[in-house]
């Protein structure tokens, strides 16, 4: 009897296997078709995933609006304080696109039209100004020369121009942003935004059901504080990066270096990656100004731009972050050298957090293991 259970079993076994093989199979053979069902279903659910994100990006903006009108002693205003806390974090929302669209693009895509334009004019008077240089001057050598020399018939004004730059805008709102996806993702938002209580008990609920009570409290514990690293670190990075691109371009404005406001954005933007960014953008500002303005206003450039990063690396980002996230600079430096190798700008920005969070829950552990050893050392 046992002989002939081995050998069923035997045979189930192989059955099973063979199944699977035409499984898979079967999967690689018709795996484009697989991706188009999963593109054709994540287009589906784009304008509720874009919601879910807006909603999550304006939950602690909200919740802390909210819990200002609920100090209110007017109770026709407390009793609808969510509702207008949601209405508040959308008017600044929305104020802010206009502001950014109607008087900061501008500025900013007229200076890097009129760059773009003028390249050929500026290429000229560098390979110029390279001639009349001496022999023996060390940047008239063969690496500078040949460099200068393969830059000769480059002309940007082919690849960026006002009409290619329209078109361009044009052509991601048409794919990426129609009017019903739009609406369909702020209405999600304002949904989710409205009933975020709800939804967290729920969350709450189901991570009691599935885990038990320490794994769950720690579940909840964990997604608390990263949502507070993140939008902490979120809103304190955004208003730095605000701070400084303002004072760079009063300052280049003030000193006449062209293209001041592309440069102010520039240096402000990649602010927000720690340590990196700074190098990055004024690399980027320096190569503009030195084919814009000469070297002279160059290292003014620089002398202007370390000075702001310093007032800000020891002054306004110690006063706007403060110490809330606690992590090293070394971590600091090889978590933004990581995000950046496997995910690019987006993953030296999202790094820090990443980090910090990460820190937290590994500490815990650490200290959860030392315990256990303590008490087994006391049990012994």
């Amino acid at each position: 009897m046992n002989e002939v259970k081995r050998h069923w079993t035997k045979w189930l076994y192989w059955f099973v296997f063979a199944v699977a093989v035409i499984a898979v199979y079967k999967t690689l053979d018709s795996f484009g078709e697989i991706l188009d069902f999963i593109k054709k279903f994540l287009e589906i659910l784009a304008p509720f995933l874009a919601g879910t994100l807006i909603a999550y990006l304006f939950y602690i903006p909200s919740r802390n609006i909210e819990g200002w009108i609920r100090k209110c002693k007017v109770n026709i205003i407390t009793n609808k304080a969510r509702g207008l806390s949601i209405f508040v974090v959308y008017v600044i929302a929305l104020i802010l696109i206009i502001i950014t669209v109607n008087v900061i693009l501008p500025v900013i895509l007229n200076s890097v039209m009129d760059l773009t334009s003028n390249l050929q004019g500026y290429y000229t008077k560098a390979v110029e100004k390279l001639n009349t240089l001496p022999e023996n001057s060390p940047l008239r050598g063969d690496v500078l020369t040949g460099a200068v020399d393969s830059l000769r018939n480059i002309d940007l004004t082919q690849y960026i121009n006002a009409s290619d730059i329209t078109n361009y805008a044009k052509g991601i709102l048409s794919v990426a942003n129609s009017i019903f996806n739009i609406f369909v993702a702020l209405v999600v938002s304002i949904y989710i935004l409205a009933e975020r209580k709800e939804i967290l008990i729920f969350i709450k609920k189901v991570s009691a059901a599935m885990f038990n009570q320490k794994i769950s409290r720690n579940l909840g514990k964990y997604f608390n504080s990263t949502n507070q690293i993140f939008f902490r670190f979120l809103a304190s990075q955004l208003l730095d990066a605000i701070v400084v691109g303002i004072l760079i371009t009063i300052g280049f404005s003030i000193m006449g270096i062209k293209y001041a406001p592309l440069l102010g954005f520039i240096i402000g933007l990649f602010n927000m990656i720690p340590y990196f960014g700074s190098i990055i953008a004024i690399a980027i500002s320096s190569l503009i100004t030195l084919i814009s303005g000469g070297l002279s206003q160059m290292i003014w450039m620089i002398i202007v731009s370390v000075v702001i990063q310093q007032v800000d690396a020891n002054i306004i980002n110690p006063k706007i972050l403060g110490n809330s996230l606690k992590v090293s600079p070394l971590i600091i430096i090889a978590a933004v050298t990581i995000g950046g190798a496997y995910f690019g700008v987006v993953g030296m920005f999202l790094a820090v957090p990443v980090a910090a969070a990460l820190k937290i829950v590994i500490m815990d552990y650490i200290d959860y293991r030392l315990r256990q050893k303590k008490a087994k050392k006391e049990t012994v």
